[in-house]
């Protein structure tokens, strides 16, 4: 099968996949965004080989190449909001800018402490 076909494919499941578990956890009534849910059963299912890697892999290294265009819409919904950009966006921009270096920070410590884990356990 050629290499975009797969893509497609593989970009497709995700899409469906996606509608299917916010169906399923707005039926449900968890308070769990589906998203949430979705990424853990997701990691779950290509933990215990239910779901290959290779199966997803293409079209999921696509949707993060192109995570940029999934934002966009969101910053043009910005220029909306002129008044409170205007009022308030020194403030925004600083939290969004904390916001960013904190998660960076836990992301770092998190990835240490787990490095760490490794090397102790392989020794």
């Amino acid at each position: 099968m050629a290499t975009w076909v797969k893509g497609i494919l593989q970009v497709a499941f995700f899409v469906v996949y996606s509608w299917s578990v916010n169906a399923l956890t707005t039926l449900s009534g968890l308070n769990i965004p589906g998203s949430i849910v979705g990424i853990l059963l997701l990691f779950a299912l290509l933990q215990t080989k239910i779901i290959k890697l290779e199966w997803i892999d293409l079209g999921a290294k696509w949707l993060i190449a192109e995570m940029l265009l999934f934002f966009i819409p969101s910053a043009v919904g910005v220029v909306q909001y002129e008044d409170l950009m205007r009022d308030n966006g020194v403030k925004l921009l600083l939290v969004v800018a904390v916001s960013i270096l904190v998660v960076m920070a836990a992301t770092g410590l998190m990835a240490e402490r787990l490095s760490g884990r490794k090397k102790a356990a392989s020794r």
